[in-house]
């Protein structure tokens, strides 16, 4: 599994999931990130996630397919 960190600007609180998964080349557009959040490939925190704007702070792990991202 590949596994990758995301770090947040310190004056940012969150990232939204589809603009993680778009910033991290997991998906190549706004729309592919939507579908892959859409079909349930992903998981955040070992849960699948269906909301595409869910707000992602540290701590937070992401995995798709063999991806993982952790929210430092």
């Amino acid at each position: 599994m590949n596994e990758s960190t995301f770090k947040l600007r310190p004056t940012d609180e969150y990232i939204e999931l589809i603009k993680l998964l778009k910033l991290k080349q997991i998906a190549q557009t706004g729309g592919h990130a939507k579908l892959l959040v859409e079909e349930g490939i992903v998981k955040v925190n070992g849960h699948q996630e269906f909301r595409k704007r869910n707000k992602l702070r540290i701590g937070d792990v992401v995995e798709i397919q063999d991806f993982k991202i952790v929210i430092v």
